[in-house]
């Protein structure tokens, strides 16, 4: 398959898929040319790696899964160790995506909205104590 193929069938960007050669995450066949030309196990690993990245995985965490994957021996205490870690990671953002949500939510109900230049958003956005300035 040309890249052209594997990225129809995979899902991802031609671009992605040279980033992803160019970091080693996957090593396509070349041809006399010099063109890439991809196995099905490379078309395998490609859409491994879409969905790792679809749920946020890192480029690291999906080449320490990618591995993972690959060997047959491996324990699935690894596997969930990386799983576990980056659901911590979701978690915090979560937490921090709600305090930012709280915080702004207050800015919003504090503010007038009309035609005086008063306004608790930007004062607080400009570090002022709202109700000066």
């Amino acid at each position: 398959m040309n890249i052209g193929d594997v990225a129809a069938r995979s899902g991802l960007p031609a671009k992605t898929i040279r980033y992803y050669e160019d970091i080693g995450l996957i090593s396509p066949d070349r041809s006399a040319n010099g063109y890439r030309s991809f196995r099905e196990k490379d078309l395998h690993k490609l859409a491994f790696l879409a969905r790792a990245r679809a749920l946020g995985f890192s480029i690291e965490e999906c080449r320490a899964l990618l591995h993972l994957y690959e060997d047959e021996s491996r324990a699935s205490a690894e596997v969930k160790e990386i799983a576990v870690h980056h659901l911590e990671q979701i978690e915090r953002k979560i937490a921090d995506l709600r305090e930012m949500h709280d915080t702004l939510a207050t800015l919003v109900d504090a503010c007038a909205g009309d035609q005086r230049p008063d306004c608790p958003i930007l004062q607080t956005l400009g570090n002022e104590t709202p109700g000066r300035g």
